[in-house]
């Protein structure tokens, strides 16, 4: 079966060996999260990258989506969502920085409802197309500035960042609520520390994930 760009299927070059492969590296690389290794497996990540580069949509590897953007290596897909969703009791997550979708539609079927944030217009319109076409419908869409999250829906019981920043804003911060988890990579371009940080009462906890490599959080 070929590729088909205007639906769901397209699963002959992805078939399931391959994507299970995908998830033992995974899980050999210490991924624990059964629920998490189970939407690796099944959202179909060739939907979300150039037809170009479908043949390649199971490695585990990053690959650029356009404008200067990446869609991000699987292996950091699932440890980002699984450290998110460790122990989560919420409802609400905000994603800054949409991308293609893909990391929206890994954490969609795990979580009630998503906010996303996307700065680049093109990327947004198609993500939100690609989720439609997957029949995702618990996410809301912004275009805007992922430095100053989404304030409308605040408090959020979720934050994850799919770029880097030298600092964690102090407006999303400012809308994680208490008890809440964010994760997000940390650091200079080129290296950044993949960061989980939780609100408690009075402060904040941090805790180093490892190293990552993620394209910058743009200030507009």
């Amino acid at each position: 079966m070929s590729s088909t760009r205007g639906g769901i299927a397209g699963i002959g070059m992805t078939s399931a060996r391959t994507r299970d492969r995908l998830v033992e590296r995974l899980r050999a690389h210490g991924i624990r999260s059964e629920a998490v290794l189970s939407q690796i497996r099944n959202v179909p990540r060739h939907l979300f990258v150039d037809e170009a580069l479908a043949s390649r949509a199971y490695e585990d590897t990053a690959l650029p989506i356009g404008r200067g953007q990446t869609i991000s290596q699987p292996y950091v897909v699932a440890k980002m969502t699984e450290a998110l969703l460790d122990g989560f009791e919420g409802e609400k997550v905000l994603e800054i920085g949409t991308g293609c979708g893909y990391q929206t539609a890994v954490l969609a079927s795990l979580v009630k409802k998503i906010y996303s944030v996307e700065r680049i217009p093109e990327l947004l319109r198609r993500a939100k197309q690609r989720l439609r076409d997957l029949d995702i419908y618990n996410v809301q869409f912004r275009p805007g500035d992922g430095w100053e999250g989404w304030p409308k829906y605040a408090l959020y019981d979720g934050i994850i960042v799919a770029a880097a920043a030298s600092v964690v804003p102090e407006k999303l911060l400012d809308q994680l609520a208490p008890g809440g988890r964010l994760v997000m990579p940390v650091g200079a371009p080129g290296y950044q520390e993949l960061m989980l940080v939780t609100r408690q009462r009075d402060h904040f906890e941090k805790k180093s994930l490892g190293g990552v490599s993620f394209v910058p959080l743009v200030h507009n």
